[in-house]
């Protein structure tokens, strides 16, 4: 079906700075921003809040048809709402990272958010970060990105911003934490994290997040010019 508006999906393993380099394209190009990880953040502090069991697939149909999840622009920032209640803060804990992927990996969930974000980039431009943008939720986007990192790296990254936070938690922790995730994301049956065969690949190791949206930034004028 043909779109009238440019969708811009950015994939890659955790702690690559998707996010941060989505929310600056976003603003440069006066793109609407989809944190499509932030959603899954969402479902996963609904679901150890309400005891849902991971194995039961009544409950957890029951659950998300009780998830209403909003994103709302707040002074420059994004707000997640779930259910109107404000957890941007709360699903960026280690508690929620040490769950999250084996919620992603359940398939209702990722059928009932890959629907939400599919309706999300209806008719708008934006831009979209996750792990499956490029592969499942949008393999018709105008541009997508690849993104990765050396995994130490990607760990002192992830470890300065929890302790940023004031979170407590140890380096080894954070490389658990994220080679887990990896395993997972990557294993998984339902739209594993997997790069696109035309994405752009973009290995951050050693960039600035300055550097990261000149790159990417060239990536948008080259797609558009060719359109």
């Amino acid at each position: 079906m043909a779109r009238n508006n440019f969708v811009i999906a950015i994939d890659g393993f955790s702690s690559c700075g998707k996010s941060t380099v989505a929310k600056a394209l976003a603003k440069k190009l006066h793109f609407v921003f989809i944190d499509s990880g932030a959603m899954y953040r969402a479902v996963t502090l609904f679901f150890l809040r309400n005891n849902i069991d991971l194995l039961d697939t009544d409950a957890i149909e029951s659950a998300l048809e009780n998830i209403h999840i909003d994103f709302v622009p707040d002074g420059g920032k994004l707000q997640i709402l779930l259910n109107d209640e404000d957890v941007t803060e709360e699903i960026r804990m280690m508690y929620i990272s040490d769950m999250v992927s084996e919620v992603s990996a359940i398939k209702e969930v990722r059928h009932a958010m890959v629907a939400q974000q599919q309706k999300l980039g209806k008719r708008r431009n934006i831009v979209m970060d996750g792990r499956d943008i490029g592969t499942t939720v949008f393999p018709d986007a105008d541009l997508k990105i690849f993104m990765t990192a050396n995994p130490r790296v990607r760990a002192e990254r992830r470890f300065a911003e929890l302790a940023a936070k004031g979170e407590t938690v140890t380096m080894e922790d954070v490389i658990d934490n994220l080679a887990h995730r990896d395993h997972i994301d990557s294993t998984r049956e339902e739209s594993p994290l997997r790069q696109a065969d035309d994405a752009f690949v973009l290995d951050n190791s050693t960039l600035d997040q300055e550097q990261q949206l000149n790159i990417v930034l060239e990536q948008y004028e080259k797609r558009k010019r060719d359109q």
